[in-house]
């Protein structure tokens, strides 16, 4: 498989990075090219995360990116952050989502609502690798709407509370060693850190995928599990603003994540085209595919400085929960189109593991649906700019 040095910068916006962003995009880079890429058609062929890479993606500060150095964090910048997503998702949507599980939906909320007793705890050795999270939020009946979650957790008189309910799809749930579970409880939604081997407490894998194979993917299932209040309940928000605010960090990753699949499939297109020849001539040459790879590099430049302005946003403390999804909502739709369109420019060759496109494909059709929905991300914007919900009818 060929591998490429440098990104996809059509309009120079690397030029708008600073040192600092730009070390941390090349790092990634080499770190993918050199390790993921030789290996990551196999995972995906035989449905097996490369769970050797969690070790050395932990020396590497890729683990909760932007939270603190405190707590063994890097403390990157948003945008550098993004950068790192993007080229992680060059490498597979498998490993962004580990990535951005076990720090934006996992570290993050230890950071934002736990004690300072939790975060000592749990932080800097899911900073390193050593300890794995998951989030568990989505039903097997409530995806698009978590308020009608059925998962409950109920006080009882001992400080302790117990927990039963079935959460679904959840990304890293059979190798985590600890879980964040939201839950309804008589004061509301409220989070909770369960962790491995709780009595009660299981995650089952999930197989037969045909989109994130190299991704674990499970179930979880509480039943009748006891956690202790002071180690486990989140003491700092109650409410669906908890889990939403995570998955609002998680979106923010795949809008630039998404882009690197895009960019990966775009650059094989485009050597491709150059070295196929037919009639005589490059297929480069004609105008139907000329025309697909203008498209391509135009939406993909539009993406990068969509999601570089959310990026800067975001640092200023200026950004809007609804900004995040129209960079999510966009860039995961183009990245599916310049996936789809890169497969029709290899023919046949597109649809074999030679290339990365039909896996990248592949999971954008998860990526294009997890995190909120596309059509869920339009009505977004859509009560943002009209200032009138349309979630029912």
């Amino acid at each position: 498989m060929a591998t490429f040095t440098e990104l996809t910068d059509y309009m120079n916006f690397q030029s708008l990075l600073s040192d600092e962003e730009k070390l941390v995009r090349g790092t990634v880079r080499q770190f993918i090219n050199n390790e993921v890429l030789p290996v990551i058609e196999k995972h995906a062929q035989e449905q097996t995360f490369p769970t050797d890479l969690i070790k050395p993606m932990g020396e590497l500060g890729f683990y909760g990116a932007t939270l603190p150095e405190k707590y063994g964090c890097a403390g990157m910048n948003n945008v550098a952050y993004g950068l790192l997503m993007y080229e992680l998702e060059r490498g597979d949507s498998g490993l962004r989502s580990f990535a951005s599980v076990q720090g934006a939906l996992v570290m993050y909320p230890i950071y934002a609502f736990g004690s300072e007793a939790q975060k000592d705890y749990w932080l800097p050795r899911m900073a390193t690798g050593e300890v794995i999270g998951c989030f568990g939020l989505t039903e097997p009946d409530f995806g698009s709407n978590p308020a009608g979650m059925r998962t409950r957790a109920v006080r009882e008189a001992n400080g302790k509370w117990r927990i039963n309910g079935t959460k679904m799809w959840i990304t890293n749930g059979s190798i985590a060693d600890v879980a964040v579970v939201w839950a309804q409880t008589d004061d509301g939604i409220r989070g909770f850190l369960v962790e491995k081997g709780t009595p009660g407490f299981s995650a089952p894998a999930m197989k037969g995928k045909w989109s994130l194979r190299a991704s674990i993917t499970s179930e979880l299932v509480l039943e009748d599990v006891v956690v202790d209040e002071e180690k486990s309940l989140l003491p700092g928000v109650k409410g669906l603003k908890g889990p939403l605010s995570c998955l609002t960090q998680a979106r923010y990753g795949i809008a630039w994540g998404v882009l690197g699949a895009a960019d990966a499939c775009y650059q094989c297109a485009l050597d491709y085209a150059k070295n196929r020849i037919q009639f005589d001539r490059p297929i480069a040459a004609f105008q139907l595919q000329q025309e697909k790879l203008a498209w391509m590099v135009t939406e993909l430049t539009k993406g990068q400085l969509l999601a570089l302005q959310l990026g800067r946003l975001k640092d200023q403390g200026k950004y809007t929960p609804a900004q995040v999804s129209m960079a999510k909502m966009n860039n995961t739709n183009i990245a599916r189109e310049i996936c789809s369109k890169t497969r029709t420019i290899l023919g046949a060759n597109g649809v074999v593991d030679e290339y990365p496109i039909m896996r990248h494909m592949a999971n954008m059709e998860a990526v294009y649906t997890y995190e909120g929905t596309h059509d869920m991300h339009t009505l977004v914007i859509g009560q943002e700019v009209t200032g009138i919900p349309a979630f029912r009818c």
